[in-house]
């Protein structure tokens, strides 16, 4: 529920307490007052969150009209004391008009939005530097990213061209200043290799694309719901949204720094990624809450601007997961490393020589000219009754990995090394 401080002409008090009425409002005050030596009347108004828009409207009629709506949830308790409980359990999501009005605030400032940004790249280029995750966590934290991200989708669902651009902006230019100051550090500090959490990060999955659209659904539900309706935090969905970005940010500052062309790519793909899925199912999830064109007060919105945004996202969503499928496997390195290691277990079932004890499959870290390095380490005990030395084992299964890994068109040079392992009855 919301509370509204309504001023108006002297004399149009009962006006604004019928409109609150027929919106439902409860314990209305009227009272006179004076504001610049002008007689005006004063109501005071609790409504619920999703008669907001609808009063707003009605009210817009009246000349001189002054509102103050306080930004969090009031408890408005009236008689019978019986239904207390009933009362405040009645929690509705917030009003388009409040959400749409908090991304339009969210734009202002500048100065400290930089500096969040700056800090971030400081915290993430020291996590993937020094190859500590929870410094990562720090970074998604403090990372500005999440804020212009959901006013993209704020502005898509409103068709507000202004509030679009300011967002694509604000979103850019924190990503700018984060892959500078990445790429900063690692030019001061003479860094000269990836680090084993850079190439972690650079490790693309082909469901990657589900982490955005979950963090836009998370986010736009968040900003709906009312701050008493969930125990899910504010900044624990904008962490989602910052999860898929500050890592990516500082992964291409850091890499272009050193020259690895390759893993930059991976992060701004990631980057591109991210906007266009979050975009895309937080701007239908604000359409499905009512955040539309339409609304008296904020006529900045335009019915085309919708359809036509959400085409170019879809397009957009299209064309870089088509890039990611055709360019194999730079941008599946993860889910290729997977499908390797079930190819391998599938391998050393088949050949009847050992059981499969472990294997750890990666693409490596050094860049081979025309050559996607797949290593692969694996670990085998040889079955019971097999007679074979431990080294026709290994040269068996080695040839026997590789070609299986050729033969499924996985388009990678596979480095196999095969390690068969004896139980201590068979040491003997």
């Amino acid at each position: 529920m919301r509370q509204l401080l309504v001023q108006v002409p002297r004399g149009w008090g009962k006006t604004v307490l019928d409109i609150a009425q027929d919106s439902k409002g409860t314990n209305l005050v009227q009272f006179e007052a004076y504001s610049d030596e002008q007689p005006i009347d004063v109501v005071i108004i609790h409504v619920s969150n999703q008669k907001v828009g609808k009063l707003l409207d009605q009210l817009e009629a009246i000349d001189n009209l002054h509102i103050t709506m306080f930004p969090h949830g009031v408890i408005a308790l009236k008689p019978p004391a019986s239904e207390t409980a009933q009362q405040v359990t009645d929690v509705q999501e917030r009003s388009p008009i409040e959400v749409f009005i908090g991304g339009l605030q969210s734009i202002g400032s500048w100065r400290g939005f930089l500096g969040y940004a700056a800090t971030a790249g400081v915290v993430v280029w020291i996590g993937l530097y020094t190859n500590r995750i929870y410094l990562l966590t720090a970074a998604m934290l403090i990372a500005p990213f999440a804020g212009p991200a959901m006013n993209v989708a704020i502005a898509t669902a409103k068709g507000d061209k202004i509030l679009l651009k300011r967002s694509l902006l604000r979103y850019f230019v924190a990503l700018l200043v984060t892959i500078l100051v990445a790429a900063f550090l690692s030019l001061i500090f003479q860094q000269q290799i990836p680090t084993s959490l850079m190439v972690e990060n650079s490790q693309i999955s082909t469901v990657s694309v589900l982490i955005p659209i979950a963090a836009g659904i998370a986010g736009a539900v968040n900003l709906m719901q009312s701050e008493r309706s969930s125990l899910v935090s504010g900044a624990a969905t904008g962490m989602l949204v910052a999860a898929s970005l500050a890592p990516p940010a500082g992964l291409v500052g850091m890499a272009g720094a050193i020259g690895r062309w390759d893993m930059s790519i991976n992060g701004i793909f990631l980057l591109l990624l991210q906007l266009v899925g979050i975009n895309l199912s937080a701007s239908i999830i604000f359409r499905i809450y009512g955040l539309s064109s339409d609304g008296v007060r904020y006529q900045r919105g335009q019915k085309w601007l919708f359809p036509t945004s959400l085409i170019v996202t879809l397009v957009g969503l299209i064309s870089l997961l088509t890039w990611q499928l055709s360019s194999s496997p730079a941008l599946q390195r993860s889910s290729r490393s997977q499908r390797a290691t079930a190819q391998i277990q599938k391998a050393v079932s088949e050949s009847q020589l050992a059981e499969l004890i472990e294997a750890n499959v990666r693409f490596t870290r050094p860049s081979i000219n025309n050559q996607n390095t797949l290593l692969g380490v694996v670990y085998v005990q040889r079955q019971s009754g097999v007679t074979a030395s431990d080294q026709e084992i290994r040269q068996r299964l080695t040839q026997s990995i590789q070609n299986r890994l050729v033969q499924q068109g996985f388009n990678v040079t596979p480095l196999i090394d095969v390690s068969v392992l004896n139980s201590p009855e068979n040491s003997q």
